[in-house]
């Protein structure tokens, strides 16, 4: 689907991978409903759009109230017409905790952020979707979707519920003219853990800047590249491309390979 005149939903909005995306895609000649849970944040998003801001609506919710969820799309089309297209980039990391350490809350605020939200929500949207000419649903996961980290079984656990809640979508839909798209970033360079109140045992804001990392742009482009060529696995970074390699051909050597990596953190 090619993203010029189309109206995308685009959740996280408000800063990093989700951010660089809401403006790219006004760059290309969508239109943008930018979503997020801090509405100072959408506007900081809004104000960096520049001459393409009258494209953009800023919709303040939290991905966890149905309420909120349920009145989202005829807001949006109230707006600008009609929806092509959802982007859910949202999402948490929990702390850097063994499973058996970790608060039940966060348990399920994770997995209510970073699964059921995109689920709900993808939910709500189809509908609108197979009403257009073409239309799009990228969801993000992760690295940690398919590869056992350590420190963050919750996380992976609801990334990788959203990877096969993606593939199935894919499956489903793939005589549509619906595509769907599932991501898999590795090291991006967000604040995602300021974001989620994580800090990450034995290592400064300093040092976590100096890990090479790819750029919260290049994510963005490779992933509105991806909606465009209707790509369904789209793997963001060498480090995602490596490892996604190596659970192939050796899931117990990756296992032990990441567990041996991640051990200062639980240490």
């Amino acid at each position: 689907m090619q993203v010029k005149n189309k109206t995308i939903i685009v959740t996280g909005a408000g800063n990093g991978i989700g951010r660089e995306v809401a403006l790219q895609l006004l760059s290309k000649g969508a239109k943008v409903a930018a979503v997020d849970v801090k509405e100072e944040f959408l506007k900081e998003t809004l104000s960096l759009a520049g001459s393409n801001a009258a494209s953009m609506s800023i919709h303040a919710l939290d991905i966890t109230n149905m309420d909120a969820l349920n009145a989202l799309p005829e807001k949006v089309i109230a707006i600008h017409g009609h929806i092509d297209g959802l982007m859910n980039i949202a999402g948490i990391i929990q702390p850097f905790v063994r499973f058996n350490d970790l608060d039940e809350k966060i348990v399920e605020r994770v997995m209510n952020v970073n699964f059921f939200g995109p689920l709900h929500l993808t939910k709500i949207v189809l509908p609108y979707l197979l009403k257009r000419p073409e239309g799009h649903i990228l969801n993000v996961s992760s690295m940690g979707g398919f590869l056992p980290v350590p420190g963050q079984t919750i996380y992976g656990a609801s990334k990788a519920a959203l990877k096969l809640f993606t593939e199935g979508l894919n499956a489903e839909l793939s005589t549509s003219k619906v595509g769907v798209s599932i991501v898999f970033p590795g090291g991006v360079g967000t604040n995602i853990t300021k974001n989620s109140n994580v800090e990450i045992k034995g290592m400064s804001d300093a040092q976590i800047s100096q890990v090479k990392m790819v750029t919260a742009q290049k994510a963005a482009s490779i992933m509105i590249e991806g909606i465009e060529k209707n790509k369904f696995r789209i793997l963001i970074g060498q480090d995602a491309k490596f490892m996604d390699f190596l659970c192939r051909l050796a899931p117990t050597y990756a296992k032990d390979f990441i567990r041996k990596k991640m051990a200062f953190l639980l240490d």
